[in-house]
């Protein structure tokens, strides 16, 4: 058993950049989620709006990928938009069913043939990102050097990605912070809690609810763009329906309503997550037998890795249910 590379791996895990696009992702969510009730099954969609924006800048538009940003955005409060317009007067159901269908339709449109010449179909689009690199470059991290000290040892591209993206998380947990702290994010509570009483009061509820899909939608993309200049890629599949449930577990873990939680959620999440993977590859490098019967080789550690963090989310629900970071009332939605 190699604990170093274990501990290594785990810990780098913890801070890693799937750690990072998860806590900007669970911000979004948290917005829709957790401050207004809006059960968005879907962030993977608007993830997938701020990753094409970036990589069909610089690939089909021949502009700098930078114009990326705002066309992201720009798809971003489309597909807002589209959802929230037919479905945010109706029950919360409704919303539900819209928003994973709309980020599967967004899935298959961006890897189907017809559309290739735009999206680049199931291979996706590459090799956009230089200028991230370079802007790297002039800041002295070099791309293929080293950096860190055990166990946060990175290359020169991972620690620019990394340094990038926690910094962004930390102004987004900032500015979610400030709203939810202001009257317009006390009115998105107020309408998690009854919407009925923030109506008597004169607000247009429809309103306020289509700001926070928008809103948090925003914040997704931009953790779209983040995957997306880590990997340097844009690949249709890495944006599927399982993406955002694994965001709303990351975000569940660390408490819904909670900013701390968007963010320490998906690292408690990630390095748990690492951490079995690694363990259970050490363990399963002789094949476990009990008599005849194989329990565990190296090829099923993938599925017993997601049985036992299946279980610690089961037992967090049952002794914890509102997370590290939550409060049991702020789970309390009313289902419209």
């Amino acid at each position: 058993m190699d604990w170093n590379l274990v501990l290594e791996n785990s810990l780098k895990g913890f801070i890693g950049i799937n750690a990072v696009y998860f806590a900007v992702a669970a911000l979004g969510l948290n917005v829709q989620f957790g401050y207004t009730g809006l059960l968005n099954f879907g962030q993977a969609g608007f993830m997938a709006c701020g990753a094409y924006g970036l990589g069909m800048t610089s690939k089909y538009f021949g502009i700098s990928m930078w114009w990326g940003i705002p066309l992201g955005i720009l798809f971003s409060v489309a597909l807002g938009l589209l959802m929230g317009i037919p479905t945010l007067r109706l029950r919360a159901d409704y919303l539900a069913i819209v928003t994973i269908a709309s980020a599967e339709i967004i899935r298959l449109i961006v890897r189907s043939v017809k559309f290739k010449t735009y999206f680049g179909g199931s291979d996706g689009i590459n090799g956009f990102s230089d200028e991230f690199r370079k802007l790297g470059n002039s800041f002295g991290i070099e791309e293929s050097a080293q950096y860190g000290f055990w166990p946060f040892r990175f290359t020169g591209r991972e620690l620019w990605t990394l340094v990038v993206g926690w910094i962004v998380v930390a102004l987004l947990g900032f500015l979610v912070y400030k709203l939810m702290k202001s009257p317009w994010g006390r009115v998105l509570k107020a309408i998690r809690e009854d919407e009925d009483a923030v109506k008597s009061l004169g607000k247009n509820v429809f309103s306020y609810k289509m700001q926070s899909l928008i809103l948090g939608g925003v914040i997704g993309t931009i953790s779209g763009m983040i995957f997306a200049l880590d990997r340097a890629s844009v690949q249709p599949d890495n944006y599927s329906r399982d993406v955002t449930f694994y965001i709303l577990t990351a975000l569940v873990l660390g408490g819904v309503a909670k900013v701390s939680g968007s963010i320490i959620g998906p690292m408690i999440f990630w390095g748990l997550f690492t951490f079995m993977d690694n363990f259970l590859r050490q363990v399963a490098k002789d094949p476990i037998n009990i008599g005849n019967l194989t329990i565990m080789n190296s090829t099923q550690v993938g599925q017993f890795n997601y049985m036992l963090i299946g279980l610690t989310l089961i037992l967090l629900m049952v002794y914890r249910p509102q997370g590290v970071f939550g409060n049991r009332q702020e789970m309390a939605f009313d289902g419209r």
